[in-house]
């Protein structure tokens, strides 16, 4: 699963291997992607990293955010868009980013300069065979979408909320389902993002992934990325517009950018 790069074109390699669909002679990924500043660092969702959790912690959470937040927040009312919402603003939930670009991961396993004297990594995990291991009555709804991924709305027929999700989860069987967020703003869009949920919200999604229902039946790599390779990875992304500034467009992105961008080596 551990795939060390030693190169940029390497790296390449790996990030865009098995994207080739030869059914249609196109590139159509079905890869998420997630940026990891440290190589060692588990793929934990907010709320893992709140610590011991206590009863009903997640929906105290997501209670107290639509109290105070409901008069910003008037779309839709499934629990899905307010989770999305919720995670998008720094919320700790159950869900995970992610994105379709593998550049856009390697901008955030190489954005902090103070961990440039590690390693970092980029997991590559294929969602179209994560949603194969789930109830054919799932699998329908995402045939009908004519999709490998939910949206929104389309989990929220199919799953309708957390509660749904936590009830698939037993001592030895969880289900992932990855679903693409609403366009709230610029940044979602700029950054390709979309999310995923696990029906035990504190299990960590590499763990699962480890899972001997899992294991064999879905593509996986953790592309790690030495940190003597980090400057030259981070430069070219930089070249190729990928950067603070353009995908947390404002003010904040654009002085994370400039700090880093003209920091001596």
């Amino acid at each position: 699963m551990d795939i060390i790069v030693n190169s940029w074109n390497e790296l390449n390699d790996e990030l865009f291997k098995d994207t080739f669909n030869p059914s249609i002679s196109r590139f159509r990924s079905n890869f998420a992607y997630r940026g990891l500043n440290k190589s060692s660092y588990k793929l934990e969702n907010g709320i893992i990293r709140m610590g011991k959790p206590y009863p009903n912690m997640e929906k105290n959470l997501i209670k107290q955010f639509k109290k105070y937040a409901h008069d910003r927040v008037v779309e839709r009312d499934t629990e899905w868009h307010w989770l999305s919402i919720a995670q998008h603003h720094g919320l700790p939930t159950r869900l995970l980013d992610w994105t379709y670009s593998p550049f856009i991961a390697l901008h955030f396993a190489t954005s902090s300069m103070a961990d440039f004297g590690h390693d970092s990594a980029v997991w590559k995990v294929n969602f179209a065979e994560v949603h194969e291991l789930l109830q054919e009555e799932h699998k329908q709804k995402l045939n009908a979408l004519g999709s490998q991924i939910f949206s929104a709305d389309v989990l929220a027929d199919t799953i309708r909320d957390i509660d749904v999700l936590s009830s698939k989860h037993s001592s030895n069987f969880d289900i992932a389902v990855f679903f693409e967020p609403p366009a709230i703003d610029d940044r979602i869009v700029n950054q390709f993002a979309y999310f995923s949920a696990l029906s035990d919200p504190y299990l960590a999604m590499d763990d699962w992934l480890n899972k001997q229902y899992v294991s064999g039946k879905v593509t996986i790599s953790r592309i790690i990325i030495p940190s003597g390779l980090k400057w030259e990875v981070r430069d070219k992304l930089d070249q190729s517009n990928i950067n603070e500034r353009v995908l947390m467009p404002g003010l904040d992105g654009l002085c994370q950018w400039l700090q880093r961008h003209y920091k001596p080596v």
